[in-house]
C-alpha cells in the first residue's frame, strides 16, 4: 500500500491520535495476507474501542476506502453484503 491516503483532505481535521491509528492499521493491512484482510478490519472495531477511539461517518468512510483497496474480490462481495446489512439494521434503530 502506498501512503497517498495520508494526503486525503479528510485527514486535515482528524485528531492526530486517530491518524496514527489509521497509519498503524494501514501498515498492518499491508502485512496481512489478502484472505485475512476482512477479519483484520473487523478486529479494528474492538481495537479502537479498547483505546477509546471513535470515528465519525466521514472517518469511517476513509477506513472503508483503505479496506476496499486491499480486499480480494470475494471479500469485497462479503463486505458489501455486511455493509448493506449493517445499514438496514442501523435504519431500524433510528
Amino acid at each position: 500500500m502506498n501512503d497517498t491516503w495520508k494526503q486525503d483532505p479528510r485527514l486535515r481535521s482528524m485528531n492526530p491520535e486517530k491518524i496514527q491509528f489509521l497509519a498503524d492499521f494501514a501498515q498492518e493491512l499491508n502485512q496481512t495476507p489478502k484472505d485475512q484482510t476482512l477479519a483484520k478490519f473487523i478486529a479494528l472495531s474492538s481495537q479502537a474501542q479498547s483505546r477509546g477511539i471513535t470515528f465519525s461517518d466521514q472517518e469511517t468512510k476513509l477506513l472503508t476506502d483503505i479496506l476496499l483497496h486491499h480486499l480480494t474480490p470475494a471479500d469485497k462481495s462479503r463486505f458489501d453484503m455486511l455493509y448493506t446489512l449493517s445499514q438496514k439494521l442501523a435504519s431500524r434503530r433510528g
